[in-house]
């Protein structure tokens, strides 16, 4: 799964990175993102657009915004069959932007917290679902949620899934609006290459997600 992500990249970074325009966007850095809190997210294809979705997807027929928060997932082997992502893996799909993202590898009865990353450093797009809600007065919820596959050789010691990062022509057809078959989408939805990614352990001090610090991500000391 994929429970907490960092993005502490310059705005101007992310415009430039991935072709969207940002400057009416409040963007700082993060260390510690969690499940309920805005996520920056990209849509659209020929133009395209940035914005902050509730972690958490919320499909548009459930009646309590409560279940967004059991959601903050979804697997790409069953996302085309599923009723909450069928119809968002067709029409409403998104990039979600990270730098980085948290792990807890088991070790007897200990958890220890891993980072991974690219080891360019560079930003990167999780591959994402996003969704519309309204209550009843009429108040809406933009909401999305993040695939994830089977891990890769890297992450296979840490944990049995990883969130799904596309690759930057991944990307491009992830976005196309224009395609909504599943059998042209799921090939996207792969472990990323594990040669191109590190991971190392950090302190417990991410356990708790109003800790949001660049001490988050500090290495273990050896």
């Amino acid at each position: 799964m994929c429970g907490r992500f960092t993005l502490a990249v310059d705005r101007e970074q992310l415009e430039e990175r991935f072709s969207f325009q940002a400057t009416a966007l409040a963007v700082t850095p993060h260390y510690n993102i969690a499940p309920s809190q805005p996520v920056l997210a990209v849509i659209g294809a020929e133009e395209r657009r940035g914005g902050f979705l509730r972690w958490g997807l919320i499909p548009s027929w459930a009646k309590d915004p409560s279940i967004g928060d059991r959601m903050i997932n979804a697997r790409a082997e069953t996302a085309a069959e599923k009723p909450s992502f069928r119809r968002a893996l067709q029409k409403r799909r998104c990039l979600v932007l990270a730098d980085g993202f948290y792990e807890w590898k088991k070790e007897g009865k200990s958890k220890t917290p891993m980072y991974i990353r690219l080891q360019s450093h560079q930003p990167f797009g999780f591959a994402g679902l996003w969704e519309t809600w309204q209550s009843p007065d009429g108040a809406k919820i933009h909401s999305c949620t993040i695939l994830t596959t089977e891990p890769n050789a890297l992450m296979a010691p840490i944990h049995n899934r990883m969130p799904v990062i596309l690759s930057r022509a991944g990307e491009a057809v992830w976005l196309d609006s224009s395609i909504e078959a599943p059998a042209q989408l799921l090939p996207l939805l792969v472990p990323y290459p594990p040669e191109a990614m590190e991971a190392y352990a950090v302190s417990t001090t991410v356990n708790s997600p109003r800790n949001d610090t660049p001490g988050c991500i500090e290495p273990l000391p050896q």
